[in-house]
């Protein structure tokens, strides 16, 4: 099988919410992500990330703490995605995506999250001082 490596964004406010984009195209089109993509030849994953947020939002990150790495295994491929706490420097242009939306933590339920996203979900959950760390 396949494996795609990528990094995401858990782009996190002051207000604790929490960043998320819905896709505009492919199979999981209009399920609910972490910014993010694949990491590229020569690069670190932290330099991935603030590429493809550049690339996705128009915006420039800040790149904390890694959260987790998280093994998923699609239908077609598998996925190591690593998960990096994120500020957001200024506003967002959507540029692949169909919507965005800031999710209080009640609030993460509210929209369909890819599967592999699942696991970043329970871990923002489990963890209220997620954000003190980018302060």
């Amino acid at each position: 099988m396949k494996t795609i490596e990528v990094v995401a964004a858990v782009i996190l406010d002051d207000e604790g919410r929490v960043f998320s984009t819905q896709r505009g195209y492919g199979d999981w089109k209009d399920w609910w992500e972490f910014p993010g993509g694949k990491i590229e030849v020569g690069e670190t994953p932290q330099q991935a990330l603030k590429r493809e947020i550049r690339e996705e939002l128009d915006a420039e990150i800040e790149v904390g703490e890694l959260i987790r790495t998280v093994d998923y295994d699609y239908p077609q491929f598998h996925l190591t995605m690593h998960c990096f706490q994120c500020r957001l420097n200024g506003s967002v242009t959507l540029k692949e995506h169909e919507a965005a939306k800031w999710l209080y933590r009640d609030d993460l339920s509210s929209v369909r999250w890819l599967p592999a996203d699942e696991a970043i979900i329970a871990d923002i959950r489990k963890c209220p001082d997620l954000d003190t760390n980018m302060q």
